[in-house]
């Protein structure tokens, strides 16, 4: 396992699996603003599918910055943008305690990821140091269909890891418990092909390691792989459905974060 992870709990069961949902932005802001205009059109959110996902670590890298935002690319303190191909990214949470699938209101879901050079925001390292900086990152609250949505780049990648996407839910249990769910999303290689023939991807080189060679990713990653639609000069969207059994809290909230729930 890289050191950038270390386990937080259980894979868990797809027993109460009903069927995946189907759903599905080098220029900067110009892309952007015609990828929200795609979103716009997209109509309502879907009705929730209770998907059972596999849980994954968590990873060294979150920093509970409380940025409570939908778009994550800009960094508040410096201004700036984080370039890259768009990708918004549709969160479709959902409560399948009892047996009963439905859209699961008021969780919070954080995502955090590197950028196109490999390099997350507020963390300190020996190749860089982005103490203060918060690209990249922030939450949303599900809406009344358990729907998220954010505004980001197509990830970049760093050694001895796949291209991913970590995020966490926390919510409360149906016994009153915080309740925290944490995994990763993973990418197809072919897609990611595509997109690094592009810059500033480009200028990193070939990556090293593929969703097969990723260690996280064979703990059930092929199971968080997103389906992505678009292209590299369109920008690209994709959705992802999560259940959450509600009354299997085996790892509280407080316990990874520190404190409960805000």
């Amino acid at each position: 396992m890289d050191n950038d992870d270390k386990s937080i709990g259980q894979i868990l069961s797809r027993r109460d699996a009903l069927k995946l949902l189907g759903i599905g932005s080098t220029a900067f802001l110009t892309a952007y603003a015609s990828l929200g205009k795609k979103i716009a059109e997209a109509g309502p959110a879907p009705t929730p599918d209770c998907i059972v996902r596999p849980e994954l670590e968590i990873g060294r890298h979150f920093v509970d910055d409380q940025l409570n935002r939908s778009d994550i690319r800009y960094d508040p303190r410096e201004g700036t943008v984080s370039e890259g191909i768009p990708l918004a990214l549709t969160i479709v949470v959902s409560d399948l305690s009892n047996k009963r699938c439905k859209p699961l209101e008021g969780a919070r879901v954080d995502i955090w990821h590197c950028d196109a050079m490999g390099i997350y925001s507020d963390v300190p390292q020996r190749a860089f140091n982005t103490v203060g900086q918060q690209f990249l990152r922030g939450y949303q609250l599900t809406d009344a269909k358990g729907v998220v949505r954010f505004h980001t780049i197509y990830p970049g990648w760093y050694s001895g890891r796949a291209v991913h996407i970590h995020f966490t839910i926390r919510t409360k249990a149906t016994d009153g418990r915080d309740y925290q769910f944490t995994s990763q999303f993973f990418f197809n290689d072919k897609n990611t092909d595509v997109v690094y023939t592009q810059k500033p991807y480009s200028i990193k080189g070939k990556r090293d390691t593929l969703n097969k060679d990723d260690n996280i990713y064979k703990a059930g990653g092929y199971q968080m792989v997103l389906n992505v639609h678009g292209s590299t000069s369109g920008g690209y969207t994709s959705a992802m459905n999560i259940g959450l059994d509600l009354t299997d809290a085996k790892v509280g909230a407080s316990d990874l974060f520190g404190g409960p729930l805000p």
